[in-house]
Order: C-alpha cells, then sequence, then structure tokens
C-alpha cells in the first residue's frame, strides 16, 4: 500500500472504493524478525485473567456465563438481545412500522430504540428531544464530500426547526431531529452517497481521525487518508457492519498522525499511530490507552511496538481482539481498555496484543520518529498554499461547529464552486475547503457566507472555541454550552485583549466530550450555587492543558463555579496566565 495519495485518487465513489481485504491490501505481510520474547505476569495466568471473556456463537461474540456475575447494565441489554441483528435481521425496519408509544410498552423495545439503536448510529434524545434522534456518521479523516454535504442537509431541512447539524471532536458529522420512521430510507440514502453511521455508538470504534491536511500539506510526513480510510472500512466490514468488534468492553477511538502539528490529538485515543521509520522502512509506533471518563482521564503511553505501514490493520485487530477478549465487563467506569492495560502491565498487554499478530510477531519500538518535537502549531484558519502548485486550502471557523441546513447547502456549493467538491472536518468542529484555485479565493472570499457567518479570520478568542452538544439535546449533560460558549466569549473579548489564541473547551457533564482536559482553559458543567446559597448551573474550571509534543492534561483551576461569575474568571485567569490586558487600561495607555 502507498503512503501517499492524491486528492483525484482518493475521490472515487462508494461503489468504487477500495474495500478492505487482506489479499488485496497486502496488510498481511510480515517481516520475520527475531523479537524478544515478553510472557504476560504469571499471577495473571495462574489466576486465568488470561482466558476470554466471550466465545463466538452463531455468529456473534457473546459473553460467556462463567464472566456473567456482577456485570454492567450495558452488558446485560446485549445478553438480552443482540443490537446488530436490527441490522443482520433487519430489525430497524420492525422498529420503524411501529410507534414509539407501542414500543414503550416492552423493556425490549425500550431498549431497541435507547441503546441498540446506538450500534446502528442512531441515538434517542429521550429526555431533551423526546422522539428525535441524533444520526452519528463515519468520516474518515474527516473528508466528506458536497454531494454528502447536499444530502444531509436535505434531511435536516425536512425536520424544520428539529433540525441541525454539528461537526464534532471526532472529525465527523452528526445531524438532529430524525424521527424513528425515516431510519430505514435514511440508512438507504446515506449508502447511496458514501457515508454509514453503522457502529458509531455504544461499544464501538469511533470515527477514525486523521490530518484534516493529509495530501495537500506541504509539511505533512504522510498522508493519513488510505490507512483511516482502510481502518473504517475495516472497522465496519465494508460499511455492512464487522460482528468481530460490535461487542467491545467499552467505546474506543483511534487515529493516525500525518503532521507535526498533531491535529490528531493522539494522546487522547486507545489507539494512536505514531510516524517512525525503522531501517528504511516507513511505519508508526504504537501508542495506546488515552481516554477520559466521568472518574478517570489518561494520556495515551508508548506500547514499545513499531508497524510497518502495511500492518496498521492487524496491528489495529490484533488490539481490539485483546481488548474484546480480555477487557472488564463490570463496573462501567473502569472498563476503557487502560484498566486492561494496568491490570496486565504495559508488557503483559503488549505480549496479549502479539500473539494476536500474523505469525505472532511484534518489533519493538523505533528511536526513528518523524514528528518533531520542536514545532510550534499552524493555524490552518484563513488562506495556506498547498503542495499542489496553484491551489490553496482555506480554514474556516464554524462557531461551536453547529450548522443549519442552508448552511451547509452553501457549504456544498462553494466546494463545487471553487474547489473540487470535498470538505475536510477538524477536531476543533471547524471546516477546511481544499484545493480552491489561487484565481478563485479573492472571490471566494467575498462570499456572503464567509463574510457574515464562517470567517476564515475569527477573533483570536474563538479561533480555539470547542462546545459538545450541551443539555439543549444531550440529555446527560448538565448544562447549556454552545450559546453559553459563544456568550461568555463574546463577553471576554469586550473586557481583554490578548495578543495569542487561548483554546477553551465546553463540555455539559464529566463524561467531557467537549475534551476540556486538553484545553488551555476548561469548562466542565456541574451544579453550583449562587450567592444565596441557592442550585444553579454552573462549571469546573480546568487550566493548563496542552496539545502537541508536549501535551499534558489540565489540572482544576476553581469549582462549582456559578454560570454568572464564569466571565470574570476567565479574565482573571487570561490576566495572570495568558497576559491579557484590561481593553479600559489598554485604552487608557493609547490615550
Amino acid at each position: 500500500m502507498s503512503t501517499a495519495a492524491s486528492p483525484s485518487s482518493l475521490q472515487t465513489s462508494f461503489a468504487e472504493a477500495q474495500l478492505w481485504s487482506p489479499k488485496r491490501s497486502g496488510l498481511f505481510k510480515q517481516t520475520r524478525l527475531s523479537v524478544a520474547q515478553h510472557e504476560a505476569p504469571a499471577a495473571a495466568e495462574e489466576l486465568g485473567r488470561l482466558e476470554p471473556r466471550v466465545e463466538l456463537r452463531e455468529g456473534y461474540w457473546v459473553l460467556k456465563e462463567k464472566f456473567r456475575e456482577g456485570i454492567n447494565p450495558s452488558e446485560k441489554v446485549k445478553l438480552e438481545k443482540e443490537p446488530m441483528k436490527l441490522l443482520t435481521e433487519d430489525g430497524v425496519s420492525e422498529l420503524a412500522r411501529m410507534s414509539l408509544e407501542e414500543l414503550e410498552k416492552s423493556k425490549i423495545g425500550k431498549d431497541d430504540i435507547d441503546v441498540r439503536l446506538k450500534w446502528l448510529g442512531f441515538f434517542h434524545r429521550r429526555k431533551h428531544h423526546y422522539g428525535r434522534f441524533m444520526v452519528r456518521l463515519k468520516l474518515p479523516n474527516g473528508v466528506t464530500t458536497s454531494a454528502q454535504t447536499r444530502y444531509l442537509a436535505s434531511v435536516i431541512k425536512k425536520y424544520g426547526k428539529d433540525g441541525c447539524a454539528d461537526v464534532t471532536t471526532r472529525q465527523n458529522w452528526q445531524i438532529r431531529g430524525v424521527v424513528l420512521s425515516d431510519v430505514p430510507d435514511l440508512m438507504k440514502g446515506l449508502a447511496a452517497v458514501g457515508l454509514t453511521s453503522l457502529q458509531s455508538g455504544m461499544d464501538n470504534v469511533r470515527n477514525p481521525v486523521g490530518n484534516p491536511l493529509a495530501g495537500i500539506d506541504p509539511d505533512e510526513i504522510v498522508d493519513t487518508r488510505p490507512y483511516t480510510n482502510l481502518l473504517s472500512q475495516f472497522i465496519t466490514g465494508n460499511f455492512q457492519g464487522n460482528l468481530d468488534f460490535t461487542n467491545l468492553p467499552r467505546k474506543w477511538n483511534v487515529c493516525v498522525v500525518g503532521t507535526h502539528d498533531l491535529y490528531e490529538h493522539p494522546h487522547i485515543n486507545d489507539l494512536a499511530y505514531m510516524p517512525a521509520t525503522k531501517n528504511g522502512r516507513f511505519g508508526f509506533n504504537i501508542l495506546v490507552g488515552g481516554f477520559f471518563s466521568p472518574k478517570r482521564c489518561e494520556e495515551a503511553i508508548p506500547l514499545d511496538a513499531w508497524v510497518a505501514g502495511d500492518d496498521v490493520v492487524p496491528l489495529c485487530k490484533a488490539v481490539l481482539e485483546a481488548y474484546r477478549d480480555l477487557g472488564s465487563r463490570g463496573n462501567r467506569q473502569k472498563t476503557r481498555m487502560m484498566w486492561l492495560i494496568d491490570e496486565l502491565g504495559v508488557e503483559g498487554f503488549r505480549s496479549e496484543v502479539k500473539k494476536r499478530m500474523p505469525y505472532g510477531e511484534l518489533e519493538r519500538a523505533s528511536s526513528e520518529e518523524l514528528v518533531k518535537e520542536e514545532w510550534e502549531r499552524r493555524d490552518y484558519f484563513g488562506v495556506h498554499p498547498q503542495k499542489q502548485e496553484g491551489l490553496s486550502y482555506v480554514g474556516l471557523h464554524i462557531p461551536v461547529g453547529r450548522l443549519q441546513a442552508d448552511e451547509m447547502d452553501e457549504l456544498a456549493r462553494i466546494a463545487d464552486e471553487y474547489g473540487t467538491g470535498e470538505l475536510r472536518i477538524t477536531v476543533e468542529q471547524n471546516i477546511i475547503v481544499p484545493n480552491v484555485d489561487n484565481a478563485k479565493l479573492e472571490a471566494l472570499l467575498e462570499e456572503p457566507l464567509l463574510k457574515n457567518r464562517f470567517s476564515p479570520e475569527p477573533p483570536i478568542l474563538m479561533k480555539g472555541l470547542v462546545a459538545c452538544t450541551g443539555n439543549q439535546f444531550c440529555g446527560q449533560a448538565i448544562i447549556e454550552t454552545k450559546a453559553r460558549a459563544m456568550k461568555v466569549t463574546e463577553e471576554v473579548q469586550r473586557l481583554v485583549s490578548v495578543t495569542r489564541p487561548v483554546r477553551m473547551h465546553w463540555t455539559g457533564c464529566p463524561n467531557t466530550c467537549g475534551q476540556v482536559q486538553v484545553a488551555d482553559i476548561g469548562f466542565m458543567g456541574c451544579m453550583a450555587r449562587d450567592e444565596n446559597g441557592k442550585p444553579c448551573e454552573g462549571v469546573d474550571v480546568y487550566v493548563g492543558g496542552r496539545i502537541g509534543s508536549d501535551s499534558h492534561l489540565g489540572e482544576i483551576y476553581k469549582k462549582a463555579v456559578p454560570a454568572k461569575d464564569v466571565t470574570a474568571v476567565v479574565v482573571e485567569i487570561l490576566i495572570s496566565q495568558f497576559g491579557a490586558v484590561l481593553r479600559e487600561r489598554e485604552d487608557s495607555e493609547e490615550a
């Protein structure tokens, strides 16, 4: 497999897409090298800890009877009825013919709409948008087309005020307002434009993230699109459902790094591929275990492993099998992959991955890492030259990632008129228009959408603003986030002047979909008390998160800050830690 591909080679139709298979891709080629043997801890062997907890039954992986004691409620739902049967046995069509009232009468029916449909990518918003579903798409590497964008716009447009779309921190689309009766037709419509929502929720692999500038960046290390495309095709069984990995202990994230900027945020993924050469061969060093949860957040750690570029999928398969087979199914807060790594030890976990690799071989990490540690992260907003002569990409700011149908239609038109019908989504909830002919740049920058809504030159504090869904739609969110994030940022901009971007992330609850721990300043929704002791919406404030080669997680700065006091706290932090100056003082000094 080539480690680079031209933009045109990756703009194939869904029907023409190169589907993953070991024989066609050559991904099972292995170099037989002598590597040291590292056994799992003896104690684990003696206790039978390394016995797989799942077994294959009638095509599905099922938790063995002997391991069912003390399992969490989500595992019980999977045991009562295999979620993927909604796809494989067309159970979704039967659900779509029934009313919610009918489905509510039985526990199975309620679990179908509230839990099992998440395996197909449909999320019932019971608490704040009853009867409506959010649909999460797979969009490897954040690459989407004008046709896909128009189709999604047409879907949400029919739902009026209930319909909207978000770009997410997993570099993909989410659409809202969908009703159950439309689900079968929607699944067909998605497939027709080369999209799928399969295995995008619950205990499945999330969207594979890559460099949003892949293939167009003059400074990229490697084009990540071939790898993320293959990973997505493998994980979803070429978009038909991969039953080998629909019963993981918990959700699981993967990314492939292609840039010194680390736009992919590798340190918060369960599996991250870091470019490195070894003995003249291109490949990747491996990081594992990064995750966020309400009870624990951890950065990914080195597995002391290197794989050639051709072995990206086999390595992913081996890691997923180890996690599926051995991961805990008990306390839901202790089932992410890092807990298994803790239990077995890094070397013990590595040993389990190694035995599941082709030929049982896994090379040690390479010292020839390609990511430059001394690298100033670049700003992708505005106009930038591509590696292709005469072309540029234009980064647009999408305020807190929220779009309406007419805005999506306009983005699709712009992609066609000024580029090659392609758009790129970033993990910071923004959009890049690639392949713009330099002769068209001036006209593009004069477009009303760019002038009035999606600016290529956003205010400095807006550049790094990220916000999760919040309690407008999400039942787990404690506070409203998107509108509040915009309001607070606008207030702060009027009060202080800053000379460098400050990344501010908002999340509505401790699940931290807004990834507040990696922000310069993060806000996690909670309940607080006002000056009179009355309960009110508030935030825990985090400070000091870093992304890049010197990444680390932020720490609590102040807990339970009432929402009305957040602006003052942000001003305080910006002045004391980020060199901001009060605008009144700035104005008086200029006078």
